[in-house]
């Protein structure tokens, strides 16, 4: 997926199964907005994401997930990575372009997906 897929995996799986078709859907019904309005949260998992802090095993899953491009993300998962790649962009889009450059080093998500997401109002 886009460098959008950090959200995804940023926010909705967490508790990603390397070994399954789609990532688990345990965190499906979290409240994302609470999640990227909290410091706290935000930071450490951004500071996993960017090799900056400790990674719980989750992080660490998360971490192979956007490597991959999210490619077992589920429809809701999608959303919710609209939903979060919107607030980055937006609210910190050093953050964004600093994991674009981490897990998208060649554009190549960029673009893949950059018509897509223009037309949900997200430029890449």
């Amino acid at each position: 997926m886009k460098p959008v897929t950090l959200v995804i995996c940023f926010l909705g799986v967490l508790g990603v199964s390397l070994a399954a078709s789609t990532y688990t859907t345990q965190y499906d019904n979290i409240d994302i907005d609470s999640v990227l309005n909290n410091d706290r949260v935000y930071k450490r998992y951004y500071d996993c994401l960017t090799n900056k802090g400790k990674c719980t095993a989750e992080g660490k899953e998360l971490k192979d997930a956007l490597k991959t491009g999210c490619s077992k993300c589920t429809d809701k998962q999608k959303q919710g990575l609209e939903k979060v790649v919107k607030f980055l962009k937006t609210n910190k889009p050093k953050d964004f372009d600093e994991l674009a450059r981490l897990y998208d080093p060649n554009g190549e998500f960029r673009k893949r997906y950059s018509a897509e997401a223009s037309k949900k109002g997200i430029k890449l």
